[in-house]
């Protein structure tokens, strides 16, 4: 604890932390005050471990929540794409039947003979 002449006037005096109570220990020598020194620093474990617990409970509902969003995400995407396949499938398809066509019809006309590129010598 802060003594009154240390503190402002409008200050509470602070509880004991952690560490002044293990601080308190190692001063005083009485097998009281050592005892209570241990239930304290032992309280102080026990609040200490389930603020993290608790803390550590949300950040993991926190990751299960966006995972899950992820999740379902994906799966929207991989919908879209397999949408996107078929008709890119079909859209080959037609692409390719239409070279056939345009290839057997090419081979029915008859073109001229083209003109050779370059310099006569």
């Amino acid at each position: 604890m802060t003594s009154r002449s240390k503190r402002p006037k409008t200050a509470l005096p602070l509880a004991f932390t952690e560490h002044g109570a293990l601080m308190l220990s190692s001063v005083l020598r009485s097998d009281v005050a050592i005892e209570i020194s241990i239930k304290v620093t032992r309280a102080f474990i026990a609040i200490r471990r389930s603020l993290t617990t608790m803390t550590l409970s949300g950040k993991v509902a926190q990751l299960e929540q966006g995972l899950k969003a992820i999740r379902d995400e994906m799966e929207e995407i991989l919908a879209d794409q397999n949408d996107i396949n078929e008709l890119t499938g079909a859209q080959l398809d037609a692409i390719s039947t239409a070279l056939a066509e345009l290839q057997s019809d090419k081979s029915r006309l008859t073109a001229k003979p083209r003109r050779p590129i370059g310099f006569n010598v």
